[in-house]
């Protein structure tokens, strides 16, 4: 399989990181050396331009938002973006200019084609705020010629294709020849293709090895050495905010690029998660107010980025806070090795399992946990006391081995409704009455438990049945030889 790359292009600074959400038509413009480097369009609109100072920013438009250009930060948000990418294959290298490397070949048919992969791709960097160049080409450093001299907008799959459109760049965006620039001009030799057809020996007698090799990488003649990312044995990530957040819905935006990053360690490590932290921060110094930490629980492991977006969001519409937001963190606390993909020719009717967990996590975060419940059995002969609700999200107990059947008597039917308190009957005749006299249609099932708790219960259980057929769980308290009271008689349960 020959390999096919994409490189990912990210601006020197991402504009959309600061620009304000209160009113995002607002101009923006980052300064570096006290000259403007970059600039919104509703900036350029108002009359700013590249190079110009701060004095003549505020001049032309006093209400431009000014940054200073912080080139740790953009180094820690290309970091951030190829962690996130990590999601779509394992060969994940950094480069020169603001740019990520992503060799696919091997990722092509796993997520339906190029097509789909550079929008995927793409989308990802969107989440976590940049607007990107993307080019793909049959070698790196080639994508990476594309995307620096602006022409990633479209995909070149095939190796002369390549040549063809790397011959027709300008040698400025080769940055081994930007010393050499001036006197190649001189030459008459403005683009790659003509720097290619110069003589190799005099050029690298002139220019040296650097400007040949680069080329030679470029056009597939040498391989590209590269230092693949490596995803660190455990993930914790954190994300400033552009200003401070009143509403916790309003993070979602910083929260989604922090499950993007954490998607992409799961994949290198084969994970999946079945709990996360995710740490709200608020003030900080003298009036510091400790982070709120909203603690996630899954009830299968998953790894699946559109249950977890939509399962958080749900999360934070109902979390009121108690001070705005300054950051946001995301910490995994537990995780489990992913499992095989099932191996059924045919799909299980109503969905797997891993459906149903998700429908009850979306469901318990959009009512509350206390009103999704399920029951869980108990080991108790009482059947009042033989289950109880918890909530549907909590991990299912492990099963304990069933009992052998027992061969000398058949199991006697039980109701699927319980009555929450047992009604008691009327007797007449001595026979219950249920608003028709009730006749006795099985053997008695005899209970005698309680005796540890101090609630004791001994009865006798039968299935009745009244006139219309109906039929219903009834049973008759057993007294003791000193109590000369007549026998009472209750309705316990309901059958379908």
């Amino acid at each position: 399989m020959s390999p096919l790359w994409i490189c990912l292009r990210l601006p020197r600074l991402p504009l959309e990181v600061f620009r304000p959400r209160w009113c995002p038509e607002l101009p923006v413009a980052v300064l570096d050396g006290g000259q403007v480097c970059v600039a919104s369009a509703s900036a350029h609109q108002a009359g700013v331009q590249p190079h110009m100072r701060r004095g003549g920013v505020l001049a032309v438009a006093p209400r431009t938002l000014l940054y200073t250009r912080a080139p740790e930060q953009e180094e820690a948000l290309r970091e951030r973006v190829a962690m996130a990418l990590l999601q779509f294959t394992p060969c994940v290298a950094t480069a020169l200019d603001e740019a990520v490397l992503l060799e696919v070949s091997g990722s092509l048919r796993l997520f339906g084609g190029i097509r789909v992969l550079c929008r995927l791709v793409r989308q990802t960097a969107q989440q976590l705020g940049c607007s990107t160049v993307l080019s793909c080409a049959p070698t790196a450093h080639g994508a990476w010629l594309l995307a620096r001299g602006g022409r990633g907008t479209r995909r070149t799959m095939r190796l002369a294709r390549l040549h063809a459109r790397l011959d027709t760049l300008p040698i400025g965006v080769l940055p081994e020849a930007g010393p050499e620039q001036a006197w190649l001009a001189g030459l008459g030799c403005r683009t790659l293709g003509a720097l290619r057809h110069l003589p190799r020996a005099g050029l690298r007698r002139r220019c040296g090895p650097a400007m040949l090799d680069a080329l030679d990488r470029a056009y597939g003649d040498t391989p590209a050495l590269l230092d693949w990312l490596e995803a660190p044995p455990t993930f914790h990530a954190r994300a400033e905010l552009p200003d401070r957040m009143t509403h916790a819905e309003h993070a979602q935006h910083a929260a989604d690029g922090l499950l993007a990053q954490m998607l992409g360690w799961l994949q290198v490590h084969q994970y999946a998660v079945t709990h996360y932290t995710l740490h709200l921060e608020h003030e900080r110094g003298r009036q510091a107010i400790a982070p709120t930490a909203l603690e996630i629980a899954l009830a299968e492991p998953t790894w699946q980025h559109a249950h977890l977006t939509r399962l958080l969001r749900e999360r934070l519409a109902k979390l009121v806070l108690t001070a705005p937001i300054l950051a946001v963190g995301l910490s995994v606390t537990q995780v489990q090795a992913r499992a095989p993909l099932s191996e059924t020719l045919f799909p299980e009717p109503g969905g797997t399992a891993q459906d149903h967990a998700r429908l009850l996590e979306l469901l318990a975060a959009r009512l509350g946990p206390e009103h999704v419940l399920r029951a869980r059995p108990q080991a108790d002969h009482r059947p009042e006391r033989a289950n109880h609700w918890e909530p549907a999200t909590l991990p299912a107990p492990c099963s304990a081995r069933p009992a052998a059947p027992s061969t000398t008597a058949p199991a006697l039917p039980r109701p699927a409704w319980l009555l929450d308190a047992p009604i008691p009957l009327a007797v007449h005749g001595h026979a219950p009455h249920y608003g028709t006299p009730l006749r006795l249609v099985s053997p008695p099932e005899r209970i005698e438990s309680g005796w540890w708790d101090g609630d004791t219960v001994m009865r006798d259980y039968y299935v009745a049945m009244d006139d219309g057929h109906a039929c219903y769980w009834i049973y008759r308290e057993r007294r003791s030889s000193q109590d000369h009271a007549p026998a009472r008689w209750y309705l316990h349960g309901l059958f379908g």
